[in-house]
């Protein structure tokens, strides 16, 4: 049975399956309500239910009390509805709206997936889930140096885990240590999320997607949440790399040219059969008027800069369409 749900006071509406939280089905169909542990121990996702009945699920009596409930409200993350339900509730729809968190962390997972590119999964303590927009950072906090700062490489659906592609950089103090000393089961500090790269949704204007190495992860969130709330416009991911080697998680680039992505990788130091030179040339020749895309760009900062600066002036894309996040490394000291 499927119920429908509308939020107060933006009236925007949503369809719940059978057996979905209002969290779940509100997240899944691209609306963004508050939120944090995900299982009823925070609170962070209380409102109010104006309309209907629901069937409050399992949750901690500290973060919702039988006053609040007699007054209506309830805890999205574990409630589901039994009728058609009216809610009032916060939308977030700017970084702004969500609360930045230093939170410990365990590494669950180490994978290497390239010759220099470790994909870490972080697991967040029991009651925790962080909140954050597909394409945001998070600083890893270190005992000693300055943060580190590195993409969220999973979508908001998919939560469970936090994923860092970290690249193997000599000098890098912090990509050093997780080469060569890191344990699975290590605690590290984080900070988050961060960063204004993510996804403008109320646009329907083309994407071109521009990643440089490890400029990957986030784009990959972005392309990952995306595809999971239904966005339907055109887009191309070019993927610029100095090795075809460089090139690692092609079998998610596969999943993701089956939904109608186009992919374009780009080799810069080697002989291939696929395209070759710099990946912001690469868009140029594809796309000589970019009046009406937006752009997202990912990587070094002299890839990023040559992007802006060259789609800018020569193919007539909007300073306002091109959204960028320039990855740079700390050198040990």
């Amino acid at each position: 049975m499927t119920f429908k749900a509308t939020i107060k006071p933006s009236n925007h509406s949503f369809d719940i399956k059978s057996g979905e939280t209002i969290l779940e089905a509100a997240l899944n169909q691209g609306y963004t309500l508050p939120y944090s542990c995900r299982n009823g121990a925070c609170g962070a996702c209380k409102g109010k239910i104006l309309e209907g009945a629901v069937d409050y699920g399992d949750f901690q009596g500290y973060a919702l009390t039988d006053d609040e409930k007699a007054a209506g409200m309830a805890l999205f993350c574990c409630a589901k509805p039994k009728s058609n339900v009216v809610l009032e509730s916060h939308e977030v729809t700017t970084s702004k709206d969500i609360e930045v968190k230093t939170l410990p962390c365990r590494v669950q997972k180490m994978e290497k997936v390239a010759h220099d590119v470790m994909v870490l999964s972080l697991k967040l303590p029991t009651n925790e889930r962080l909140q954050f927009f597909a394409g945001q950072y998070i600083d890893i906090l270190q005992k000693e140096g300055k943060p580190r700062s590195f993409s969220l490489a999973n979508a908001p659906h998919d939560d469970e885990f936090l994923e860092l592609h970290v690249r193997n950089i000599v000098g890098g103090a912090f990509t050093q240590h997780v080469f060569n000393e890191m344990k699975e089961r290590d605690i590290m500090r984080n900070k988050g999320p961060l960063g204004t790269f993510f996804l403008r949704e109320d646009s329907n204007k083309p994407i071109i997607f521009i990643a440089s190495g490890t400029g990957f992860a986030p784009i990959k969130a972005i392309i990952e949440h995306a595809m999971h709330i239904g966005i339907k416009r055109p887009m191309h991911f070019y993927w610029g790399v100095r090795k075809q080697s460089d090139l690692y998680m092609l079998d998610k680039v596969k999943k993701w040219e089956q939904y109608g992505i186009k992919f374009i990788p780009v080799v810069s130091d080697e002989p291939w059969s696929g395209r070759a030179g710099f990946v912001h040339q690469a868009v140029v020749e594809d796309h000589p008027n970019l009046s009406g895309h937006q752009v997202y760009a990912c990587g070094a900062p002299v890839v990023v800069e040559a992007a802006h600066r060259d789609l800018t002036t020569k193919c007539q894309l909007p300073n306002g369409e091109f959204f960028s996040d320039a990855f740079t490394f700390v050198p040990k000291s």
